[in-house]
């Protein structure tokens, strides 16, 4: 028989994956630079949802057939809900993407954790004292560190064009998403509830993808377009998503969204690594200060109201 886990062991997990979610969304930020040419963004978006569901739900189907048929409110919740993470935060993402700077899209995305903080504090009554949000306010600054290249005098001087739109959209479709997970309660399981979102979110995509396709008249996948479809589907598409439900769960909706923070570090890591992007000091430097928000942020968790999972 598998030991029950402790509470103390979920919160050490729930933590350790801060610095693991980043990773999964890096291999997003990447395709969502290389995938013109090979795939059209809904498409990207509608078949990387069909991996993840089919990889979630041998593990869930038996949980969901159970709880079938679904209310209509709950018909109505997961539809919102892979409205708002699946399609918005999907599609909308790599629309943004191929008009806009990686720099504005960190400044545009740095938008979120402190809107998830400020909601969550008012109606989530989740506790956020002096230490976390002085946490918060050195993990914006490294993360502007990074992004404007060690010049903070940069931020003024930035031109946002049209993609910033897109990317702004996703920022507040996510907060809202974040949100509304953490204070909504579900009868199913995590992986249940993923897979459950997953299949609004392509729900919610098929008709944009039809239309894309007819509007652009490009129906195209290439075979390096089918690999970047599997990669976002295993790593962003299941990986992060599930991760990102556990931690909000265990560590709050405030705590868990700091993980947009390392977002940046991760990508100048992973385009040193893949793109041949060297280094520079001030990712160094921004990538002390943003662990260190991070930990700021965490170090009182053990206050923060969890939800055990179902």
């Amino acid at each position: 028989m598998v030991p029950k886990m402790t509470d103390a062991w979920r919160l050490r997990i729930a933590l350790a994956l801060i610095f693991v979610v980043p990773g999964f969304w890096t291999v997003n930020y990447l395709i969502a630079r290389l995938y013109v040419g090979h795939i059209e963004a809904h498409m990207l978006a509608l078949l990387r949802l069909s991996v993840a569901l089919s990889i979630l739900l041998p593990f869930c189907w038996a949980e969901i057939r159970r709880g079938l048929p679904l209310g209509r409110d709950e018909k109505r919740e997961f539809l919102l809900l892979g409205g708002l993470g699946m399609w918005i935060c999907g599609a909308f993402g790599y629309i943004g993407g191929q008009t806009t700077s990686s720099v504005n899209i960190a400044l545009l995305y740095a938008i979120s954790p402190v809107l998830i903080s400020l909601i969550s504090a008012r109606l989530l009554k989740e506790p956020c004292g002096w230490v976390q949000s002085g946490g918060v306010a050195m993990a914006l600054i490294g993360m502007l560190w990074v992004v404007l290249k060690g010049d903070l005098t940069a931020l003024g001087k930035q031109e946002f064009p049209p993609g910033d739109l897109w990317i702004l959209v996703c920022v507040v479709s996510w907060t809202i998403y974040s949100l509304r997970l953490k204070a909504i309660e579900s009868r199913f399981s995590n992986l249940a509830r993923l897979a459950l979102i997953t299949a609004g979110g392509i729900v919610v995509l098929v008709p944009f993808t039809l239309l894309e396709a007819v509007v652009l008249e490009s129906w195209s996948l290439t075979p390096t377009g089918l690999w970047y479809v599997l990669l976002v589907g295993i790593f962003p598409g299941v990986g992060a998503y599930f991760c990102y439900i556990y931690m909000q769960q265990q560590i709050g909706a405030a705590r868990t969204s700091v993980v947009l923070y390392l977002g940046p570090l991760y990508a100048a890591l992973a385009g040193w690594a893949l793109l041949d992007e060297q280094p520079q000091d001030f990712h160094a430097v921004g990538g002390v200060a943003i662990l260190l928000g991070v930990y700021l942020v965490n170090r009182t968790t053990s206050a923060a109201p969890r939800v055990k999972p179902a």
